[in-house]
């Protein structure tokens, strides 16, 4: 067990290190506690939701393991929700998928409107977190021949076009309900698996629906839209509809986020790279931080050189105000509830090691070519007691410190997890 003085005492000397170089450990402290991160409910149940649990995963879609403890119901994925919450330092949100509804009869896709999500619009007032919104496009029959929106057929597209318009209904009811803005995340599983003749109408075809489906204007404080694409997926090896640059443009011409999921680029492609780019026209950014192992593999993110490159970035260049950050990641080979805790409070340290540096004076030695501090200092940072400062955040957020977090999740395991059959 962590002793509250002893944290108390290593970050004295962490903020007196730091001041030499003039960096105020407070200041950084209360910066991130304004940092709200996306948790991703489909963790905690594998991709299930609750409209056909039982149904198979497509979409390029596939989670590995069997780990004892698998949310079934909402009341069981809800109460893991809060658990793990409950050991991330800070206020944050959680993204649903459209699969997450909770009706009173069974219902398509296509049916689910804001009604359905008055179970999680509860449960978010009564844990203080706001919620976020995906329109689920994968894992239905309805998906033919891997096509949803770009479909040729057009029974098809108007199934799928009514599904993200209702989406869109539930994210502003998101946003009424709690006062907060909903992020509505839209992603497609359309392609084709071997070379097409043609490339243009499926993305004719996408941009028309798409346009469709945002054609009724809300209210941004309560909502607004963003847009994700990807390199190739399973199934999709030879052409996908949304392409990253299909969605670059179609955000920035339709005042959209542009969405990054770290998982659908190559894996030692540096995505930190493109917020600069794109913010300079864009409207802002929503990623999905996950940790592609061998691309768009989803496992747990940890503080690893990716992403502390996106956080690093985000913080020197000023531009958490205009991006959200959301996790994006299944893992069944653990305890799920340990993938929620470590994946965000790893995001937060490394936000956290981020800020505390000198960034105003290592931009001033930049401009004057002094690249000789620039590589001294930053180079020294990395040897930081930023831990010390860490440790002080989650004592101040009463949450667990250092392993801390670890025994509640084995109790809370042994008490409800391993008695779920």
């Amino acid at each position: 067990m962590v002793k509250e003085k002893e944290v108390q005492q290593a970050y004295e000397v962490a903020k007196s290190r730091y001041a030499e170089l003039g960096v105020d450990t407070e200041q950084a402290i209360h910066r991130l506690q304004t940092v709200s991160l996306s948790i991703n409910c489909w963790q905690g149940d594998d991709v299930s939701g609750f409209l056909n649990p039982n149904g198979e995963l497509t979409g390029g879609i596939g989670v590995s393991g069997h780990y004892p403890g698998k949310a079934r119901t909402p009341d069981e994925l809800t109460a893991d929700l809060h658990e793990g919450l409950s050991l991330i330092p800070g206020t944050h949100k959680v993204q649903l998928h459209t699969i997450y509804a909770v009706a009173d009869h069974k219902k398509e896709l296509n049916e689910v409107g804001p009604d359905d999500f008055k179970y999680w619009v509860d449960w978010a007032k009564q844990e203080g977190v706001g919620l976020d919104m995906n329109p689920t496009f994968f894992s239905h029959p309805m998906v033919k021949h891997n096509f949803t929106l770009a479909s040729p057929d057009e029974a098809v597209r108007r199934y799928w076009i009514e599904v993200g318009k209702r989406s869109r209904e539930i994210a502003n009811y998101f946003g009424e309900s709690l006062g907060q803005q909903a992020i509505n995340n839209f992603w497609i599983p359309d392609g084709f698996k071997d070379n097409p003749i043609d490339k243009v109408d499926p993305r004719r075809r996408l941009l028309n629906s798409l346009d469709e489906i945002f054609t009724k204007k809300f209210d941004e404080k309560n909502t607004i839209e963003s847009v994700e694409g990807k390199l190739f997926g399973t199934g999709i090896e030879s052409y996908t509809v949304g392409s990253h640059l299909f969605y670059n443009n179609y955000a920035i011409s339709r005042h959209k986020l542009w969405t990054i999921d770290v998982g659908h680029w190559h894996p030692t492609e540096d995505v930190s790279d493109k917020f600069s780019s794109f913010l300079l026209f864009g409207k802002g950014l929503m990623l999905h931080v996950s940790r592609p192992v061998r691309w768009d593999s989803d496992h747990v993110v940890i503080m690893d050189d990716a992403l502390m490159r996106i956080t690093r970035t985000l913080v020197r260049d000023n531009e958490l105000a205009r991006t959200n950050i959301g996790l994006d990641f299944f893992d069944a080979t653990i305890n799920r509830i340990s993938g929620w805790v470590v994946s965000a409070r790893a995001t937060q340290k490394a936000l956290l090691q981020a800020m505390l540096a000198p960034i105003d004076d290592l931009k001033k030695a930049e401009l004057n070519f002094d690249f000789t501090q620039r590589l001294a200092e930053t180079e020294e940072l990395k040897s930081y007691p930023f831990g010390a400062v860490w440790d002080e955040f989650c004592l101040r957020n009463n949450v667990p410190v250092g392993l801390d977090w670890l025994k509640p999740i084995r109790k809370y395991e042994q008490e409800v997890l391993f008695k779920r059959s």
